[in-house]
Order: structure tokens, then C-alpha cells, then sequence
């Protein structure tokens, strides 16, 4: 309560936002970052280790041509998730103490975003592969496109919220 107080008091002041210089905002938006990054790779490995531990079982011998191409599709997407999270750590260390860091925010946000984008696709086709091995094709296909809509959806739902926020309309 005591933090919304200040907040809007500071708006109020003409200042806007949190009382820190430009070099602190940037420390604290690459920490957000970082954090953000852990939930995202740690849905990423998980799924990794689903991806490689299929291809070590007996039934994955028996897959059709195009389960096995849609495998490999998601074993590809797994790595560019991967490879796109891990990207913001390699910015940051190429750039280190050379006072870039608003820049690697920058940078690093839109890799984020990339990285949320892949795991997004990456869920519904991990969704649509397990439902067409475990029931049907038809099923595998039905699991896309209800997991497609449910990511749409949520994604909508994150895109309004930031316009709401640009908008300066709290809630």
C-alpha cells in the first residue's frame, strides 16, 4: 500500500516511474530479464528431455515417415528455443563493461520475446505430436489446434495488457 502511495505521488511530482538513473533502470530490466529467461528455459529443457528420451524408446522405431519428420521438426525447434535463450547471457558477455547495458536490454528483450514465440509453437507441437502417437492423427491435429487457440489467446491476452500499460490506463 505504502509503495502505490509513493508511486502516485511521484506521479504526481511530474516524475514518472521509479527513482533510479538510467544505468540502474537497465540493471534492473536485464535482472527481469534473466529471470524470465530461467522460467522460459526450464519449460525448454523440459521438453528437450522429453524430445531426446523418445527417440531412446522401442516404439519410436516404429513411427511413420512424417511422425518422425515431425519430431525432428520439434527437436529443431527445441534447439532455436534453446539457442534464442541463451543468446541474451552471450550479448551481455560480449558487451560487458563496455556501459552498453540499455542497449543489451534492448536486444535482449526481443530475443525474449523470440524465445517465449518458439516455446509457444514448440508446446503445440509437442501437444499435437504426443495426442497423434498416444490416440490418432486426427487427434494430434484437434490437440493443435486447440493448444494454437489457447496460445493465441493467451498471447492476446499479454498484447492487450502491454497496450493497456502504453496507454497509461492501469489496469
Amino acid at each position: 500500500m505504502e509503495e502505490h502511495a509513493s508511486a502516485a505521488s511521484s506521479t504526481a511530482n511530474g516524475r514518472h516511474g521509479r527513482d533510479e538513473t538510467p544505468e540502474e533502470r537497465a540493471d534492473r530490466n536485464f535482472n527481469d530479464i534473466l529471470q524470465e529467461l530461467r522460467v522460459a528455459l526450464t519449460g525448454t529443457q523440459l521438453i528437450s528431455g522429453f524430445l531426446l528420451a523418445v527417440a531412446f524408446t522401442d516404439a519410436f522405431r516404429d513411427l511413420e515417415p512424417h511422425e518422425v519428420v515431425h519430431y525432428l521438426v520439434l527437436v529443431g525447434a527445441s534447439a532455436a528455443a534453446t539457442l534464442l535463450g541463451l543468446t541474451p547471457v552471450m550479448v551481455h558477455r560480449l558487451h560487458f563493461a563496455k556501459r552498453v547495458k540499455s542497449r543489451i536490454v534492448r536486444v535482449s528483450d526481443r530475443l525474449l520475446i523470440a524465445t517465449i514465440a518458439v516455446v509457444s509453437l514448440l508446446v503445440v507441437g509437442v501437444t499435437s505430436f504426443i495426442f497423434a502417437l498416444v490416440v490418432s492423427l486426427g487427434a494430434g491435429v484437434w490437440a493443435a489446434a486447440v493448444s494454437g487457440v489457447v496460445v493465441l489467446a493467451l498471447w492476446a491476452l499479454a498484447l492487450a495488457a502491454r497496450h493497456r500499460a502504453v496507454a497509461g490506463d492501469p489496469e
